[in-house]
């Protein structure tokens, strides 16, 4: 009768142990989530702008720099490392990599929409360079060319509707990025008088080896 127990006993073990075994095996991993990151200041002047020629006064020129990894800021003492893959000044956007980093960083711009774009592409990448003729950047500057359009009239800068950054960082992880608002407190409908310099953009980060963007 003992044996009879023991043997039954092993069997229901060994029979968890392998249902276990299989919920693991088959288990869904959660699907990853978009971060919105709010009034990220890209060198916001610290007077007002001249009127003569509309540059703002009281700039440093330096670029904020930010890591996807961590999701912050990164000091910009930290600009000749890799601990950050982009950065802002004004409308223009750096990569990690080439003139304008250390880093081994690339990006490129697709128009699709954010929620949709489900993978990254496997080629396509470029990396900065500002000693080309032009300068060639991966995500490219002025109106109508790379994230955002101006309008003369109003002096408003508007982001592109399903304009969507791809970076892949120097660590051979991707993320994705849509810029929602050029100013503070990303007002629906800026004016002149709304604060600009201050982005607000959502971006999801896949920290896995795996191009997978959802």
């Amino acid at each position: 009768m003992n044996f009879t127990r023991s043997f039954i006993a092993i069997v229901l073990v060994a029979a968890t142990s392998l249902f276990l075994a299989s919920c693991n095996k088959d288990e869904v991993k959660p699907a990853l989530a978009a971060t919105t990151f709010s009034n990220l200041a890209a060198d916001p002047p610290s007077g007002s702008y001249n009127p003569i020629n509309g540059q703002p006064i009281g700039v440093t020129k330096k670029y904020t720099l930010f890591s996807f990894k961590t999701g912050a800021i990164v000091a910009n003492a930290d600009s000749a490392s890799t601990k950050w893959d982009i950065g802002f000044n004004g409308t223009n956007v750096i990569i990690n990599s080439g003139t304008s980093g250390p880093g081994t960083a690339a990006a490129q711009i697709k128009s699709a929409i954010f929620d949709e774009l489900i993978e990254a592409p496997v080629d396509g990448f470029n990396q900065d360079n500002k000693n080309t003729a032009p300068a060639s950047y991966a995500i490219p500057r002025g109106s109508g060319n790379g994230w955002y359009s101006y309008n003369q009239s109003t002096n408003i800068i508007t982001p592109i509707a399903g304009k969507v950054l791809i970076i892949k960082t120097s660590e051979g992880r991707f993320a994705k990025m849509e810029i929602l608002s050029y100013y503070q407190d990303a007002p629906a409908t800026p004016t002149a008088n709304s604060k600009d310099r201050y982005y607000t953009f959502r971006y999801l980060y896949q920290s896995e080896p795996t191009n997978a963007l959802k």
